[in-house]
C-alpha cells in the first residue's frame, strides 16, 4: 500500500495489496497504510481537482467525476466512501466532506450551480441523494433544454445522521446533531439536535434533554387553550 496512488503503477500496487484481503468494509484498514488512504482498483476517478487527506477510503465502483466548470471534491481525514457512490461537480459546484464522515452505498452527490458542504462525523445511510439545484420549468420548452438554477448550497453540520433514502434539496442547512428519518425529503432548514421525518421533512421532536416533542407541545397548547377559555 505504500506505493499506492492514482497513477497506473499506483493502481496496480493497490490491486496487488487487495489480493487475499476480504472485500468491502473489511478493506478499511488498508486506508491506514498509505498517507493518502485507499482507492479501490474498481473505483473510477475522473476529477483533476480531487483533494484527499489522510486515511480516506474510496470503495468499489465509486465514481468521482468533474463536468464542465466543476469545482473541487475535498475529502477530509478519515472519510469513508463505500460501494457504488457517485460524486460529480459542474457549473461551479463543489463537494466537501468533513473528517470521519462515513457514506454508505449507492448515495449520489450532484453539485451543479450550488455546492454540498458536509461536516465532521456525519453518518449517511444508503441511497441518500443530494441536489443543490433544480431544472427550470418555464412553459414552451422542454425541461431538459432549460438552464439549471439553485436557491443556495446544501450545508450539513457536524454529527448529523441521515437515514436510508433521504433526499436533500437546495438551500438547506441541517443543524449539528440532527437526525433525519429514512425516506425523508428535506426542503427547508432543520435546527440543531432536531429529529425530522416525512416528505417534506418536519421536526417531530428534539434530542435535547427536557425538550418536549411535537405531540407533547401540541397537547400542552391545547390544554392551555381549554384552561383559558
Amino acid at each position: 500500500m505504500r506505493f499506492a496512488s492514482l497513477s497506473w503503477l499506483g493502481r496496480m500496487a493497490t490491486r496487488l495489496a487487495t489480493w487475499g484481503t476480504p472485500p468491502y468494509k473489511a478493506r478499511v484498514y488498508l486506508a491506514r497504510m498509505n498517507p493518502l488512504g485507499f482507492v479501490s482498483p474498481e473505483a473510477t476517478i475522473s476529477h483533476p481537482r480531487l483533494e484527499r487527506s489522510r486515511n480516506t477510503f474510496i470503495g468499489d465502483r465509486v465514481t468521482i467525476f468533474q463536468s464542465r466548470d466543476g469545482g473541487p471534491v475535498v475529502l477530509a481525514e478519515g472519510v469513508h466512501l463505500y460501494a457504488d457512490i457517485t460524486i460529480e461537480t459542474g457549473e461551479g459546484g463543489m463537494v466537501q466532506l468533513g473528517a470521519e464522515t462515513h457514506v454508505q452505498p449507492r448515495c449520489m452527490f450532484s453539485a451543479y450551480k450550488g455546492s454540498i458542504k458536509i461536516g465532521r462525523r456525519v453518518e449517511i445511510a444508503p441511497n441518500c441523494l443530494f441536489y443543490p439545484y433544480n431544472h427550470g420549468t418555464e412553459p414552451g420548452q422542454s425541461v431538459r433544454s432549460q438552464p439549471l438554477e439553485s436557491r443556495g448550497d446544501i450545508v450539513i453540520e457536524d454529527d448529523v445522521w441521515l437515514g436510508a433514502g433521504v433526499t436533500v434539496l437546495d438551500n438547506v442547512r441541517i443543524g449539528q446533531g440532527a437526525v433525519i428519518g429514512a425516506g425523508s425529503i428535506v426542503t427547508q432548514d432543520i435546527p440543531a439536535n432536531a429529529i425530522a421525518v416525512g416528505a417534506p421533512a418536519r421536526v417531530i421532536k428534539s434530542r435535547e434533554a427536557g425538550y418536549p416533542n411535537e405531540k407533547d407541545s401540541m397537547k400542552s397548547q391545547s390544554e392551555a387553550k381549554v384552561t383559558t377559555t
